[in-house]
């Protein structure tokens, strides 16, 4: 690999910009693409979105992509249950609430802690690509300055914890801040897959498994 290639993945990297260098088995040329650049339902777009490295033809298509991230706003019950299996699936998981009687090591050890309002942490984390989002507290004062960020970002998902007149009301107040119908089809609220989850534990199952199916296949 030539000394200018791997300059260009270092900094992909240390932007957090998913790239893939594709070297043509035959000549042994090889190029960087940017995950933008890969077309819909390609091969290479493919290979991104399931962070498979291989072989396609006469290209070996070397996957690059950013480590997964989670932000969770809200240390509650809910988060407790999610960690384990978001860290068992390779997320880094960070946790953000200003109430510092939830916001504890003891609870949430191993994880990023941040004992701040999301607003002012959330800019400095860099909401990317390869981050998913979990609004979880069911305090206005907290979820919506985080979800309005969250919203203006490229986050693969957005879940937000909460009942249908829960979801109801904060869809109205996301309108009247100037969010469209196509910014709110990307909060999946109520949070997880509807398979009749009963106890935290089982709707942590819910919201990774919704979670695992955006990073993969996409949602509607």
């Amino acid at each position: 690999m030539k000394a200018e290639l791997l300059a260009a993945i270092n900094e992909a990297r240390r932007g957090r910009k998913p790239v893939a260098v594709v070297t043509d088995i035959k000549s042994g040329a090889q190029r960087l693409v940017a995950r933008e650049a890969a077309e819909a339902g390609s091969a290479l777009e493919k290979a991104f979105r399931f962070d498979k490295s291989g072989l396609e033809g006469d290209e070996f298509i070397a996957i690059h992509n950013p480590p997964l991230r989670l932000v969770m706003i809200g240390a509650v019950l809910i988060a407790q249950s999610v960690i384990p299996i978001a860290q068992a699936c390779g997320y880094d998981v960070t946790v953000i609430d200003p109430r510092g009687a939830f916001a504890t090591g003891a609870r949430f050890p191993g994880v990023t802690l941040l004992a701040d309002w999301p607003q002012d942490v959330l800019p400095g984390l860099g909401l990317d690509a390869r981050t998913g989002f979990m609004a979880l507290t069911h305090d206005p004062k907290i979820d919506d300055p985080a979800l309005h960020l969250a919203l203006k970002s490229q986050v693969f998902y957005i879940g937000a914890l909460g009942s249908k007149k829960t979801q109801g009301a904060r869809r109205e107040r996301l309108l009247a801040a100037g969010f469209d119908e196509v910014a709110l089809a990307r909060i999946c609220g109520p949070i997880g897959l509807n398979i009749g989850a009963m106890g935290a534990a089982e709707i942590a199952i819910s919201v990774m498994a919704e979670m695992t199916k955006a990073l993969r296949l996409g949602l509607p």
